[in-house]
């Protein structure tokens, strides 16, 4: 700072300035100057960096007003165009393809690259490709598995309500099958043979209707085991059995005495005081 002295003089009274007076300047000279100059030129330099990188990254990752790359944000959500991968869980609310031809296809890749599973989700058609298929419940029971070996369907009672029911290529296991209460149960092979199967037995039950069994050929009751055949009811009716011709000797009307031949065929032959199978023999030959 300059110090200023100030003299009050009369008139007539002249006073000389001294010459050699001290003056001392205000501001940043020398090496402090050159580095201020240098540190702004490093700041101007990491702003144009700065500036450059911020460029190239938005041409890079093909930002937009609209989104990013194949990914736009509209209103109603996210569109995404092509193929993307997710490094992460992805959680929606709705995943749809836009109105055309075109599916949304989901793949899943291991650490390898390789992948695993595949969902495609078509106009006419949902294709799943893996190993196995699971569809749990809320409280993460299995409700449905598939895979190679079988197909298992963990709920407590499986309904098939088509008009043409079940159609099944190969066998069924299963402890339970039964209709609806006013419907009936129907078993059938319209071209091949229907087999039931059980290490401890076949149980048939009507509770309140009968049971039909209608076959184009023979029906067969075999039994390699065991030694009998129980039919417990109050009648039986066998109305095209073939009868034999009514001798002379017969004397009870209306009667009839049922007869087998030793290759199992069944008879009726007309009841008299004795038997009369062997008069009616002729038809086993």
């Amino acid at each position: 700072m300059v110090r200023e002295q100030y003299t009050m003089t009369t008139e007539g009274t002249r006073i000389e300035r001294p010459e050699n007076q001290s003056v001392y300047k205000i501001g940043i000279y020398g090496w402090r100057k050159r580095c201020l100059y240098l540190f702004v030129l490093l700041l101007l330099i990491l702003l144009l960096v700065n500036l450059a990188l911020t460029i190239w990254i938005l041409k890079v990752m093909w930002f937009s007003p609209t989104g990013m790359g194949h990914l736009h944000v509209t209103e109603d959500g996210l569109r995404l165009e092509g193929e993307s991968e997710f490094l992460f869980p992805l959680y929606a609310k709705e995943i749809h393809s836009r109105v055309s031809t075109q599916n949304v296809t989901v793949n899943a890749r291991n650490p390898e690259g390789e992948v695993t599973g595949r969902l495609k989700v078509g106009p006419k058609m949902v294709e799943v490709q893996s190993q196995q298929f699971q569809i749990n419940s809320k409280d993460s029971k299995p409700l449905f598995t598939v895979d190679e070996k079988a197909v298992v369907v963990g709920t407590d009672k499986l309904r098939v309500t088509g008009p043409e029911g079940a159609l099944f290529e190969h066998s069924v296991e299963t402890p339970l099958i039964k209709p609806d209460p006013i419907q009936d149960l129907r078993l059938e092979s319209p071209t091949r043979s229907l087999s039931m199967d059980a290490p401890k037995g076949v149980h048939i039950q009507a509770a309140a209707g009968k049971i039909e069994a209608l076959s184009q050929m023979d029906i067969v009751l075999h039994s390699s085991d065991g030694t009998q055949l129980v039919l417990d009811a109050e009648t039986m009716c066998l109305p095209k059995l073939a009868q034999g011709t009514q001798g002379p000797a017969s004397s009870l009307q209306g009667l009839y005495e049922i007869c087998a031949c030793p290759d199992g065929k069944l008879y009726l032959s007309v009841a008299g005081v004795g038997t009369t199978c062997h008069e009616n023999s002729h038809i086993c030959l």
